[in-house]
């Protein structure tokens, strides 16, 4: 459950500042947390091994 008067944050990729739906400027990524973000993608990228295999959706399922 969601408050009402607090919208979800999203993280533009262009601008790399934190908006609302609407797309306004709600604040600015601090370096901190923006270092944080680069060493969590870099740890993904070293753990992560790629099989080659193609992923797809299974028909049927709901």
């Amino acid at each position: 459950m969601q408050a009402k008067d607090k919208a979800p944050l999203w993280l533009c990729e262009k601008c790399e500042n934190f908006t609302d739906i609407d797309d306004m400027i709600i604040r600015e990524q601090t370096k901190d947390e923006k270092d944080a973000a680069i060493s969590k993608l870099k740890d993904f990228q070293k753990d992560f091994v790629s099989t080659g295999e193609k992923k797809s959706r299974r028909k049927g399922v709901n």
